[in-house]
């Protein structure tokens, strides 16, 4: 088996509201192959992965897969299943896949997935089993889970990270991971986001981290805040840790000045050759050292978020019971078996170490890491009782007094952070302080709150909530997103959308097949109506309005970027790039526009006079409000509609009518409309009533939706290629950027409403398309127009002979009109027509390029035409 393609689809796609894997697979040599007809591979498979019993499969129920398995399926099904499978071993969770037939003995696969780097290799690994088993060999499976754990280790969510990162995602806060192995998040969207990495976020200053790094300074600020901190000095020698212990003269605590995870720090040092072992330890860790008096109690954290106390606990050292046979090393390494145990922060717990602290503590003791304690015995491993070297915890939020709790909040704001974590030693964290001696010993500006989420004992706070609470307050981090999709019209529409939204006041992000926009400004030309440039947009922190053309490809390519929208608007679908990526008929093609449609949470935009938008209505969920639009007023699907109460927008006796409930607006006149060419492009009036509607529904006045559209211009500068007019000699020129039969139709009711005269089109079309489809598009323009000049952009060829697509469109326009010339050469072609026109006649030229190949091709025959239109086209 071969891979052919692949394709992660990162955002909601066709597929799945989750990030999917698509791969094309050649089954090759093994494409007549099922598995009911394999000798033994289905018992083979089932030994090496039993956990495929509980795939339910299209079956929908226990074992539905290994059913499936036994009654004969492909080779690709097979591979799916097991992608799910190997990535579930590995620990991301993921039960969502399908296969479609995509004709000799090629598949589309789509399995979903949590983390990329993980089912890119989990593929791999699945067709290199299925394809060993199929071949009758052995297949090495724990070196390839082992392989794939280690992957998903490397790429893992810490566990602080995640749990606030789960609590945004339970809000529908967006999230977007911004590196692949570092815990750097971005939470919301455009001017309301905010960046989050680890526990630290936004709202976090730079200079309050600092502080928090120097713990003397810490215990300065706090003292002069009336929080009780121990007594101690910072030292840089031996010599000066040894009579800072003498002059506190009591045991002291030995840790480095800006160390965290409790690394280098020893409790309880009272010779002075115990503080020159903690002094040594400390300074592997940090130059500049604290000795301070060692606070007799319990260790708590505390953690504070929101401007409040959000989470207590009691941690406790690392520590095993002995059992009589085993030693101190076994019962470690026992422990440390635990699955809730894991390296640094990936897991709940970490697995305790066994290094130099270990061994001091078990001599208070009097252990060695070989003795055997008796059974019952409690060994202690730690003088510290922090997580990340193997503690446990136990919540204690509920035992706070009303006096505890001011304390903390006036410690953290005294050093400036909005989230910390408050380390205190005290005998009763139910007392106060004050009255027991207690302390506290350090403020942690990136505190770790898995032992406030999963606390060993005790209730579990949700602290990724709390922190989330302070970063959001009750908002959800989005701003307005109104989502543009259909075959044609996206990004006229897409444009007086942002043009309008932008008059009214806000700061918009748009993305077209022209550039991506912010606030009005081009900051990145080409064709950009996919996911990459949609998330530039919705990651750009001067945006607080988007509006994205969302195109077929990039839907299909990568997904959505967007896991929804306010706003959708579904403008037509009609027949354009069928035959490709699996998309091969008109119903095929609504289907990846209605998953736009899909996506949408406030309201939908349909066509009324599209059958294929209409039928997507009953696919949305019930909450979401339908608003249609339409040029006929007598249109009956608009009809039922408005008799509903629904709201809509239509043509009536030459005005654009916006219907919200019982009440009608009269926006203003189609004539008014620049971009409606005084009111013969009754196309760019329906792109215009989708725009009223879609702005009706995303909640702006009606005189904004007026002003607006009334003032889109659609010129070589604002929307090139769209509709753009010029004067030669008196013959209109029309330049689109024309590419199926419904935009020639379009164009051609257009030509014929400018001019009681003749009508020319020079016409093209990407050599992409299927034979009968570029001779559908042929006849298209040989019944709209009264002659017909075909010819070849060489860019456009896409692996099509030259000559070839232009034959196809000429035989397609030879069936619908005499008036048909074939001239591959744009110059010439544009030259050919307009010796066939005459002033008054309307010509149209379509190109997928720019306006500078009719430039070209007038410089020499009409130099002053060609000068006007260079000027006009650049906005002089």
């Amino acid at each position: 088996m071969n891979i052919i393609e692949q394709r992660l689809l990162r955002g909601r796609n066709l597929y799945s509201h989750h990030p999917c894997l698509l791969t094309v697979v050649d089954t090759g040599e093994l494409k007549d192959a099922r598995t009911d007809a394999l000798p033994g591979f289905n018992d083979r498979l089932l030994e090496l992965l039993p956990s495929l019993y509980d795939h339910r499969c299209s079956v929908g129920k226990y074992a539905g897969f290994v059913q499936t398995l036994r009654s004969g399926t492909n080779l690709a099904h097979v591979v799916e299943h097991v992608t799910l499978a190997l990535q579930c071993l590995a620990g991301t969770t993921v039960n969502t896949g399908r296969t479609h037939e995509a004709g000799d003995g090629r598949y589309r696969v789509v399995c979903a997935y949590e983390l990329e780097q993980v089912v890119s290799e989990a593929f791999d690994a699945a067709v290199a089993l299925v394809t060993a088993l199929a071949r009758g060999e052995t297949f090495a499976l724990a070196d390839t889970v082992a392989a794939l754990r280690e992957t998903a280790e490397d790429h893992a969510i810490g566990t602080s990270t995640g749990a606030i990162v789960g609590a945004a995602k339970a809000r529908g806060i967006p999230v977007l991971r911004l590196t692949e192995t570092a815990n750097l998040f971005l939470l919301g969207w455009g001017a309301r986001q905010k960046r989050l990495q680890a526990t630290i976020t936004a709202d976090t200053g730079h200079i309050a981290v600092g502080i928090a790094s120097d713990k003397q300074l810490t215990k300065t600020l706090l003292r002069d805040a009336g929080v009780p901190v121990p007594e101690g000095v910072t030292v840089r020698t031996l010599e000066q840790a040894q009579r800072a212990a003498r002059r506190l003269d009591c045991t002291v605590t030995v840790k480095p000045l800006d160390g965290n995870h409790g690394r280098g720090v020893t409790t309880r040092c009272n010779t002075p050759d115990e503080v020159a072992l903690a002094f040594e330890r400390a300074r592997q860790h940090g130059r500049t050292i604290i000795v301070e008096r060692f606070v007799t109690g319990q260790d708590y954290r505390v953690l504070v978020a929101d401007g409040r106390v959000a989470a207590a606990a009691l941690r406790r050292p690392p520590a095993v019971t002995g059992d009589g046979v085993s030693t101190v090393r076994q019962l470690v390494e026992l422990e440390n078996l635990n699955p809730a145990r894991g390296e640094g922060h990936a897991n709940i717990l970490t697995k305790i170490p066994l290094d130099g602290h270990a061994d001091t503590v078990l001599a208070e003791q009097g252990f060695t890491a070989d003795s055997v304690p008796a059974a019952g015995i409690r060994v202690q491993l730690r003088g510290n009782a922090n997580l990340s070297t193997g503690g446990t915890a136990e919540d204690v939020t509920d035992l706070l007094p009303p006096q505890t709790r001011a304390l903390c909040v006036r410690a953290a704001q005294k050093i400036g952070l909005d989230v910390a974590g408050l380390d205190i030693v005290c005998a009763d964290i139910a007392r106060p302080l004050e009255e027991q001696g207690g302390a506290i010993i350090e403020v942690n500006a990136a505190p770790g709150i898995r032992m406030h989420q999963y606390p060993s004992a005790g209730t579990p706070r949700n602290a990724g909530e709390a922190i989330v609470d302070g970063m959001f307050g009750d908002g959800d981090g989005r701003i307005p997103v109104i989502a543009v999709t259909g075959t044609n019209g996206k990004t006229t529409t897409t444009l007086m959308l942002e043009h309008s939204i932008r008059q009214a006041g806000h700061r918009t992000g748009c993305t077209t097949t022209e550039g991506v926009f912010i606030d009005g400004t081009c900051i990145r030309k080409g064709d950009c109506a996919g996911y990459w440039s949609a998330r530039s947009v919705l990651t750009a922190p001067d945006v607080d309005f988007a509006v994205l053309e969302t195109a077929r490809g990039g839907i299909l390519k990568r997904g959505l970027a967007f896991d929804r929208c306010d706003v959708a608007v579904v403008l037509n679908v009609s027949q354009d790039h069928l035959g490709m990526d699996g998309v091969n008929t008109l119903e095929d093609l609504a289907r990846v526009k209605a998953v736009v449609a899909k996506a949408a949470s406030r309201a939908v935009v349909l066509n009324a006079q599209d059958a294929s938008c209409v039928a997507m209505a009953d696919a949305l969920e019930k909450r979401v409000e339908r608003l249609y639009f339409s040029c006929d007023p007598d249109n009956p699907v608009l009809l039922r509609h408005l008799e509903s109460g629904g709201r809509a927008a239509y043509l009536q006796d030459g005005a654009l009518i916006l219907a919200d409930g019982t009440r009608r607006h009269r926006i203003l006149w189609a004539e008014e409309m620049p971009s409606a060419l005084d009111g013969c492009a009754r196309h760019n009036i329906a792109n215009a009533l989708a725009a009223g509607a879609a702005m009706l529904a995303a909640g702006l006045q009606i005189a904004q939706i007026a002003d607006g559209l009334a003032s889109f211009v659609s010129d070589n500068v604002r929307n090139p290629l769209r509709g753009n007019v010029y004067d030669v000699r008196g013959v209109k020129v029309v330049v689109d950027y024309a590419h199926n039969p419904a935009a020639y139709a379009a164009l051609g009711d257009t030509a014929r409403g400018m001019s009681a005269r003749r009508t020319v089109a020079v016409v093209t079309a990407p050599g992409d398309r299927r034979d009968e489809d570029l001779e559908r598009i042929g006849e298209t323009c040989g019944e709209a127009f009264d002659e017909v000049i075909v010819y070849e952009s060489p860019d456009e060829h896409r692996g099509r002979r030259p000559g070839e697509r232009a034959a196809l469109m000429a035989a397609g326009a030879i069936r619908a009109s005499t008036r048909v010339h074939l001239e591959l050469a744009s110059g010439a072609a544009l030259r050919l027509a307009l010796t066939r026109c005459q002033p008054g006649d309307v010509m149209l030229f379509a190109t997928g390029t720019s306006v500078a190949e009719l430039v070209e091709a007038l410089r020499d025959f009409d130099p002053a035409s060609a000068e006007s239109i260079a000027l006009a086209a650049a906005g002089g």
